[in-house]
């Protein structure tokens, strides 16, 4: 069986490794906000996003670590 130069077999179309990625107004209603705000995140670079052509597209596993990275401890719990 041949691959070709990502490592896919030729015969395969690959599709079942893509991510389902999600859309604008899908993202902002999964984060409880305005689709504006999402707009807003994407033209200061603030969020990670996917060009398709001319749609923006966001991959999940992207968004998690995005949303963990901002994740804000107040104080000391342990106690």
């Amino acid at each position: 069986m041949a691959t070709d130069r990502v490592g896919q077999s030729s015969t395969g179309s690959g599709v079942e490794h893509l991510p389902q990625l999600l859309d604008g107004p899908t993202l902002a209603r999964l984060l409880g906000t305005t689709e504006r705000h999402v707009r807003r995140l994407v033209a200061e670079r603030r969020i990670p996003f996917v060009r398709v052509g001319r749609f923006i597209r966001f991959e999940p596993n992207a968004i998690a670590r995005w949303l963990e990275d901002r994740v804000t401890v107040v104080g000391d719990f342990a106690s």
